[in-house]
């Protein structure tokens, strides 16, 4: 199952940036034998200010066609990481081709595309910087398939 991030905004180089490429490809050679992966990343800019409805017109249209959609918003589900584990496991198991989450702007995500995702997940109370939110997300993602495939990379 081919797992995309789907993101408002451009993500320069920088600490954040070095951060998500290191999970990326952990994500990406320990996920290959778990049917899981590549791990892709579409990044969007709505450069004429039309707010949250724009933005969402432009990830609907970075979404792969089919995909589960995951919407990362701060009213999601709180789960454990190997609880996120299962999601991915249980949509890979299905034979669901793409998988994809979604994390909005500033402002967040477009209510009527966050009524669209099949899940909304949240990384707590707390609102996150959306740059940070790539980081936390592709470093749960390495965390998932490590967990899947009994690495001891998750100590819980």
């Amino acid at each position: 199952m081919r797992v995309h991030i789907c993101a408002v905004g451009r993500l320069r180089a920088g600490p954040e940036k070095a951060l998500i490429d290191d999970y990326v490809t952990r994500f990406d050679r320990t996920g290959r034998a778990l049917g899981l992966g590549p791990l892709s990343f579409s990044e969007v800019e709505d450069r004429k200010g039309g707010g949250m409805a724009a933005e969402a017109a432009l990830l609907r249209r970075a979404l792969p066609t089919g995909s589960v959609l995951i919407a990362l918003d701060e009213r999601g589900k709180v789960m454990t990481s190997p609880a996120f584990a299962d999601v991915l496991a249980r949509h890979r198991d299905d034979g669901r081709g793409d998988l994809a989450l979604i994390i909005g702007g500033a402002d967040g995500i477009d209510p009527a595309l966050r009524a669209e995702a099949d899940m909304a997940l949240s990384f707590g109370k707390m609102v996150w910087p959306h740059m940070l939110v790539r980081v936390m997300l592709a470093e749960q993602l390495y965390r998932a398939a490590s967990i899947l495939a009994g690495s001891p990379y998750h100590r819980a």
